[in-house]
């Protein structure tokens, strides 16, 4: 074939030969490589048929390691010479620019002998290409001249003007493209080539400025970007003669543009333009570009700033701002002219609304003086204005308007955080301005941003916090006001409680502020009044913060468990040692509600704890609760023993504080081994099934779970396993203790369901039975939901419980096909009961996995929709709302009996229906079009009457619903 007449058969034979080489290059022998180079060499003269066969061989071996020195030289030069490649098919084409490549990869000292002679030859090759893949090739081979330092020679403007043709790109793939190409890719793959090289600024940079000037917002943004690449690799020699030119561009885009893409790639630039002239050495006889530079920007925007209310002093201040945060210098070039003139509008302006827009301005410059850090003494503008920025920043602090003040504090914290701004009379002066306004400020976003405030500085400077901003709140904490109403004086010790918790955040601080709130909680406790309750809880919500603020600090964390734990355990063993001999005293602290307050305390104080501390700890909590033993309790002479776990009425208040022992045993790591866990076990069995009061008997349920889900597996927790289910099965068959059988036998499963126990489908299917059960089958339905949910006080990640990773969707795997089974076995009374346990499932499921269960389920949830269970109905109403916006082909086969439902549901008497109903009215608007139109005059019809709801949260829902369909 290769010696034969025809150019076709001629084409085949070397087709062969080239497939046959692109399979075995890796073996062929030098003196073998030698003979085939020069034969194909010699083909490139052939008929233009053969020519994509030459190619693809001469692409086999230039990936040979075995090539003669001189041979990738000889094959380019008759490449180049030979072979006219912008005529060949995009395929050829792209082999050229891999045989260019691969030379380049691994003969690139040889490639570099060429000189300038290999990148003109380039640039023939890649003259007049249009398709992207090859571009995309072809952009990396001249960056890869650029960067490693091939000879450009005399060519430097045409390989710009070869690859800057296609600037701004301007493609769009096709919609089925295979190849995966996006106009992201050669944009970048562009870019990197235009600013690879200052050699390029003379003839980019007025591209740049005239594609600025374009009408196309792509283009624009583009140039722009561009412009901010080049800057890092620029000088001020090559920016100086384009400086004006790019200015007038930048600031006539910022004032000009509705775009804020536009206007932030804008700054970009202008920051990096400021930072390439901050960059640039230099010598006594050059000009600082810098300096005039920032002088034309001054000069055109300063007088801007004069002028509060008119629309250019934003884009002004930030043109200024951008150029200033390039470096230190241009930093301290801005603020010289620009702090002063702020200071004295500041002062001239005597409305808030202007005073605020000036303040804004001042704290955008004082936050970039945050990147350096410490202010310099000898060139800081910041440091000769300290005294009036101090005073502007306190008289803003005073001001009526609320929204200066909140602009006042944000500044506050930024002169905080400026190391050596303030001096020890100003702290003084912060910490006072910061009290009053956390506590006696009417306006809640004030004092909220002040206490805020104190958490960001109280780290900075503990001393000043812990030795003048405690005691003051102490003092108001303890003070007794007669002259102010109760509701007030409550308000103010909120507010104490909550400073005290903003403020601890460094340990020396929290060493002050715990024993504060723990006196206060001791003194709310010995008072008899009604609000006493809700002052524990407030004292309890500071604590947690407390807690949770201590949890990186080990120090911190351990100082804190131990002094507020055993504190909290003394004062309620107090209290229901109290109750069992004198029952009127201490009644506050024993209420669910305040019990409940208190566990996420012990809970947070625990679950950072050390191994070697949290054992340390255990040793003693736990004895208290099984043994009685009170020594290691702070104040521990208590009018009777505490015998929690014993029978007899009176002990009912003892019981109760199971939940403390809950709030700490269920938050050990999983490493800390609990003394007496057996007995343990088998006390709070007993108690959750014998225990007449359903708090108590709920608390020894979740914390025998808790520690069921981290026990090891092994005989001994089969053992304790199968003592619960023997407890539970006759406890549920009948009895007047049904409910807390059920209670143990959901929190059991739960605990087993996330640590994928075996036995945990067992009991699962006892769960499935009763649901068909008249008296418990309605609590079983709503059961699922708490084997779903995220459990805020045991059996979660962050209290160290054996969570698995997928345990919802294994859950669901399992049992919704029992579910459906049973809803469609059942009575028609007890059908509600399987579709609210559906419902529960359903809505707890990652809604990917929702989506494609869909099309099998979505009869069931229809059906769901109308059950007369309002918790079916919001249950169901809230799984089907995203389903609307994520699935929405499934969907729109059942549009029809959708709108008659939510229709009919929008008129439900129970409001959070009717607000659930209405959310899906709006999502059903997500549908296509085109299965909508038949029914928009109904449903705006129907949606009218909602309008006139008697509840403001529905009318509210109603508008947006009916104003887009």
């Amino acid at each position: 074939c290769l010696e034969n007449t025809d150019p076709r058969t001629r084409g085949r034979g070397i087709q062969l030969l080239s497939q046959v080489l692109l399979q075995c290059y890796s073996l062929l022998q030098e003196k073998e490589v030698l003979h085939l180079v020069l034969f194909y060499e010699n083909r490139l003269q052939d008929h233009h048929l053969v020519i994509p066969s030459v190619l693809q061989g001469l692409r086999a071996l230039s990936m040979c390691e075995v090539l003669s020195p001189g041979l990738a030289v000889s094959v380019l030069k008759a490449i180049f010479q030979e072979v006219h490649v912008q005529s060949l098919m995009q395929l050829d084409r792209h082999t050229v620019y891999s045989i260019i490549t691969n030379f380049m990869g691994t003969r690139e000292e040889e490639l570099k002998g060429l000189g300038a002679d290999f990148t003109f030859g380039f640039i023939q090759v890649m003259d007049g290409e249009k398709d992207p893949r090859n571009l995309l090739v072809a952009f990396q081979i001249v960056h890869d001249l650029i960067t490693k330092n091939y000879a450009l020679g005399p060519f430097v403007e045409e390989l710009f003007e070869v690859t800057s043709c296609y600037f701004p790109i301007d493609f769009t793939p096709p919609p089925s493209d295979p190849h995966g190409i996006q106009r992201e890719d050669l944009i970048l793959s562009l870019r990197a080539v235009l600013a690879s090289t200052p050699q390029f600024a003379e003839f980019l940079l007025p591209l740049l400025i005239e594609k600025m000037d374009s009408d196309l917002q792509s283009a624009k943004l583009d140039s722009l970007q561009t412009l901010t690449a080049c800057c890092a690799i620029y000088g001020q020699k090559e920016l100086q003669e384009f400086l004006p030119s790019l200015w007038s561009s930048l600031r006539r885009e910022v004032f000009q543009t509705a775009s804020e893409k536009v206007e932030a790639e804008c700054l970009a630039a202008l920051h990096g333009l400021s930072a390439c002239l901050s960059r640039s050495v230099l010598s006594s006889d050059t000009e600082d570009l810098l300096d005039s530079f920032l002088g034309s920007i001054l000069q055109d925007c300063r007088h801007h700033l004069c002028e509060p209310d008119m629309k250019l002093v934003w884009p002004s201040a930030k043109l200024l701002q951008a150029a200033a945060g390039a470096s230190l210098r241009a930093y301290h070039r801005v603020t010289r002219s620009v702090l002063p003139l702020l200071l004295e509008q500041y002062t001239k302006h005597p409305q808030s609304s202007q005073r605020r827009t000036i303040l804004e301005m001042l704290l955008g410059f004082l936050e970039l003086q945050q990147k350096w850090g410490h202010v310099e003494e000898d060139e800081s503008t910041l440091l000769s204005l300290r005294a009036p920025i101090c005073s502007v920043v306190f008289s803003a602090l005073t001001d009526p308007s609320v929204q200066l003040q909140l602009v006042g504090i944000r500044a506050l914290i930024v002169l905080g955080s400026l190391q050596g701004f303030l001096s020890p009379s100003d702290l003084e002066l912060v910490v006072d301005h910061l009290i009053r306004l956390a506590l006696h400020e009417e306006d809640s976003q004030s004092s909220e941003a002040a206490m805020e405030a104190a958490g960001s500085l109280a780290p900075i400077y503990p001393k000043v916090f812990s030795g003048r901003m405690v005691p003051r709140l102490e003092e108001e904490l303890q003070s007794e006001r007669e002259e102010e109403s109760s509701r007030d004086h409550c308000s103010l010790q909120q507010r104490c409680l909550q400073a005290l918790a903003a403020v601890s955040i460094h340990t020396s601080i929290v060493r002050e502020t715990v024993p504060v709130l723990l006196q206060h909680l001791r003194k709310v406790q010995k008072g008899s009044k009604a609000r006493n309750a809700q002052d524990v809880v407030s004292v309890c919500q500071s604590l947690h913060r407390v807690a949770l603020q201590c949890q990186q600090d080990a120090e911190g964390c351990w100082y804190y468990h131990q002094t507020v734990v055993p504190c909290l355990l003394a004062m309620a063993v107090q209290a229901a040692t109290q109750e069992s001999t004198h029952p009127l005293l201490g009644k506050a602290l024993l209420e669910e509600e305040v019990l409940a307050a208190m566990v996420p305390v012990i809970s947070a104080a625990t679950t950072h704890l050390s191994p070697e501390l949290a054992a340390q700890s255990v040793s003693h909590v736990v004895p208290l609760f099984l043994d009685g033993e009170v020594s290691f309790l702070p104040q521990n002479s208590f009018p009777c023993s505490f015998q929690p776990f014993e029978d007899g009425e009176c002990l009912e208040a003892q019981r109760r504080l199971v939940v403390l022992l809950m709030a700490f045993v269920c938050s050990l790591p999983r490493n800390v081994a609990i003394p007496q866990q057996e007995r343990l076990l088998r006390e709070l069995l007993a108690l959750s099934c014998s225990c007449n009061c359903p708090f108590t008997a709920t608390t020894a349920a979740k914390c025998f779970a808790g520690l069921v889900n981290k026990h090891p597996a092994g005989q001994q927790l089969d053992e304790i396993l199968q003592l619960a289910v023997n407890r539970m099965e006759p406890g549920l068959a009948e009895g007047p203790r049904r409910t807390q059988a059920l209670t143990l036998l959901l929190w059991v499963t739960k605990a087993l369901v996330l640590r994928y126990h075996p036995l945990s489908s067992r009991l699962t299917d006892k769960l499935l039975g009763l649901l068909g059960d008249v008296e418990l089958g309605p609590a079983v339905a709503d059961g699922f939901s708490l084997l779903m949910a995220e459990s805020p006080d045991v059996l979660h990640k962050d209290c160290h419980a054996d969570v698995r990773i997928m345990f919802r969707q294994r859950f669901f795997t399992d049992n919704v096909p029992k579910l459906v089974q049973g809803f469609h076995g059942a009575g028609p009374d007890m059908k509600a009961n399987y579709l609210k346990g559906l419902s529960h499932v359903l809505n707890h499921l990652p809604k990917p996995v929702l989506v494609t269960e869909l099309p099998t389920l979505l009869s069931l949830l229809l059906e769901a929709l109308s059950c007369s269970d309002r918790v079916v109905q919001l249950s169901t109403l809230s799984c089907l709302q995203p389903l609307l916006l994520e699935a929405p082909q499934i969907m729109s086969l059942h549009v029809d009996t959708l709108v008659t439902k939510f229709l009919s549901l929008a008129s439900s008497p129970t409001m959070a229906v009717r607000i659930a109903a209405l959310r899906c009215a709006h999502a059903l608007t997500s549908l296509p079009t085109t299965v909508l139109l038949p029914y928009k005059a109904r449903v705006i019809r129907a949606l009218a009457k909602p309008l006139d709801d008697k509840k403001r949260l529905v009318r509210k829902e109603a508008v947006a619903a009916r104003g887009e369909w």
